[in-house]
């Protein structure tokens, strides 16, 4: 069965609805589905082609919309299930997702840590603007300059570290 795309078809309805006037009316009663139609749905729903699976549910949609009293019981556990199963997006997961999931987790982070050891171990030393001495020195520069004086470095009474970030080199 070959699928066509939605926009052909709409164009079609669209130039048919120009042309043709369509006077709504109230569809004739529907037959009770078959039971054969509707046996096993459970178990065959997910492998029916959607065209199928779209075919029924509209057919018990029109169905549903006459009285319920005049569904078969298989009707109406079939609609049931197709509106609220265990298939599609509510489906159980499988059985060893979680166990993919750490697994797959894992491996992310252990990827991840190789990838920071090795710039590590090829990154070389760290620039000579890292020790303490350095940033103690840019402390005064900055001091001498005033740099902000209201909450900064040059504030009266200011209390922090100031740029200094790294310990003291051995």
């Amino acid at each position: 069965m070959m699928r066509t795309p939605a926009t052909p078809l709409l164009r079609g309805a669209l130039r048919a609805s120009r042309t043709t006037t369509v006077i709504p009316r109230r569809a004739a009663t529907t037959h009770a589905i078959s039971n054969p139609t509707l046996a096993n749905i459970e178990k065959r729903w997910e492998g029916m082609p959607q065209t199928e699976q779209a075919e029924l549910w509209m057919a018990l949609r029109d169905r549903m919309k006459e009285n319920w009293a005049e569904l078969t019981l298989s009707e109406k556990k079939a609609a049931y299930w197709i509106a609220f199963g265990p298939h599609g997006p509510r489906a159980a997961p499988p059985p060893d997702e979680g166990r993919k999931v750490a697994l797959y987790t894992a491996v992310g982070v252990l990827a991840s840590f190789v990838l920071f050891a090795t710039m590590r171990a090829f990154g070389g030393p760290a620039p000579s603007t890292m020790t303490k001495e350095y940033q103690e020195a840019s402390n005064e520069y900055l001091k001498a300059q005033k740099a902000e004086p209201l909450t900064g470095l040059s504030s009266e009474g200011y209390s922090g570290k100031g740029v200094v970030q790294s310990p003291p080199k051995h």
